[in-house]
């Protein structure tokens, strides 16, 4: 059986298709460049907004890995179409990377994802994640790195962060199992962390200074223009982190363990892993391997 996973060499699908191939899975990765290497057994050039990469990468596949490129926020426009085309060619069951409380908030693309899933007539599993804690070391890794803080709009929320790795093995079980069939899970950690405690714990791994800045939106817009951020992203954020701020992104679940037979990675054993992405001395582009 071929199981496709789309956004293969991201955080989340790199993982994904790592632990299909370990349960004995043909994996295909639908990827922007067909020569990116990997955990699969064939990787094929794919966008969700070109036709003509839809059917090589769809035509013998039984199951998708289905994860929302973030530079697309209308998916209604750019990503049904070919979901409808992958129906017409064979594939029967969908993952869903979703989103924590997206079921509750149309505003997130996820909510449409799940909607038009519901009514497709395929098997679908939808895996809601928290907050990734690799988001630290990708997209804040340089303002760790550079400036020793975490400066974002969450005030003193706390966030049920979860390791990218728990939420890509129960996606691999979501499509490697039966059982999973029109479930919902949302994969947390085991404890509800604010920013400040995030900071003192990357802090006890690097053995430096590491504080977290609780800034307003404008600043937090101004800090992430001048990191690069587009601004549409930089929107979407600044919307996530108000979550956060309002004490809505704080729920924890036992899903990892009633799922998997074992506790979610913790934030301590996350901040060692991925020591490197935030030492000035082994500066690096973070990888998805991690």
């Amino acid at each position: 059986m071929t199981v496709l996973v789309s956004g293969a060499t991201g955080r989340a699908g790199w993982h994904v298709a790592r632990f299909l191939q370990e349960r004995g899975h043909q994996v295909r990765a639908a990827v922007p460049d067909a020569g990116a290497t990997g955990p699969w057994d064939e990787a094929v050039t794919f966008s969700f907004t070109d036709p003509a990469t839809w059917d090589a990468a769809f035509t013998g596949v039984d199951r998708m890995f289905l994860m929302r490129p973030p530079q697309i926020g209308n998916v209604k426009r750019d990503m049904l179409p070919a979901l409808e085309r992958a129906r017409q060619l064979g594939v029967r069951r969908m993952v869903l990377l979703s989103l924590q409380g997206a079921e509750h908030n149309p505003v997130v693309p996820h909510h449409d994802l799940e909607k038009w899933l519901r009514r497709s007539g395929l098997e679908w599993t939808f895996v809601r994640a928290a907050f990734f804690m690799q988001n630290l070391s990708t997209t804040h890794a340089a303002d760790i790195r550079e400036h020793g803080r975490i400066l974002l709009p969450a005030g003193r929320g706390r966030t049920a962060f979860v390791d990218v790795r728990d939420v890509a093995e129960v996606a691999a079980l979501a499509l490697d199992g039966d059982g999973h069939v029109g479930q919902a899970y949302t994969p947390t950690g085991s404890r509800p962390l604010t920013y400040a405690e995030v900071a003192d714990l990357i802090a006890a791994e690097l053995g430096r200074p590491v504080r977290y800045v609780s800034a307003g939106p404008l600043r937090y817009l101004r800090s992430a223009r001048a990191e690069g951020m587009a601004w549409g992203m930089a929107l979407v954020t600044l919307a996530l982190y108000t979550t956060c701020r309002l004490g809505l992104a704080d729920r924890i679940t036992d899903d990892v363990r009633a799922l998997l037979g074992r506790p979610p990675i913790d934030f301590a054993q996350f901040a060692h892993d991925e020591r490197g992405a935030w030492s000035p001395a082994t500066a690096r582009k973070p990888a998805a391997t991690g």
